[in-house]
């Protein structure tokens, strides 16, 4: 008596380690507060670079170039992650290099934020500017809040005996 064994097996396949676009990023919590970021700090800096009055012309300067340089910062690690860069640069800690940026510029960028809104003089393109200042600055904290949780959060504590 002859017996035949049939064994089927299945290979499932995902997506979303391979190809060279990562475009669930784009629509992640991370991707879309990235993008609120970089949305509100073009505003903030287009309203005050646009603006004619300026009281305080040092002041203003030093707005424009704080929320442009955290723009281009926030750009190039949206890009990082939407084409899967920081996978091809194992030995930098992305996490904590953004969580990094993001302290550094919630504190700047509210700094910023405090004197335009000081300096502001009544001209409503700069009070405009600094309001989305403030809005940049509570989104980036939130980003300082997401990176923490992933970076320090819920670490396993058991202890074997």
């Amino acid at each position: 008596m002859s017996h035949t064994v049939v064994t089927t097996t299945t290979t499932t396949r995902s997506s979303s380690g391979e190809g060279f676009l990562n475009l669930g990023y784009t629509r992640s919590v991370q991707g879309l507060l990235k993008i609120a970021q970089m949305v509100a700090l073009l505003i903030a800096f287009l309203c005050v670079h646009c603006a004619r009055g300026w009281t305080d012309y040092s002041a203003f300067r030093y707005f424009e170039v704080v929320t442009l340089w955290f723009l281009i910062a926030f750009l190039i690690f949206y890009l990082m992650y939407v084409f899967r860069l920081q996978s091809k640069i194992p030995c930098i800690n992305w996490t904590m290099t953004e969580l990094l940026h993001y302290g550094v510029g919630t504190i700047l960028v509210f700094i910023a934020s405090i004197v335009a809104a000081v300096k502001s003089g009544g001209v409503s393109e700069l009070e405009a500017g600094s309001a989305f200042g403030f809005i940049a600055t509570f989104l980036l904290a939130v980003s300082i809040w997401t990176s923490y949780k992933v970076t320090c959060g819920s670490q396993p504590t058991s202890a074997s005996v």
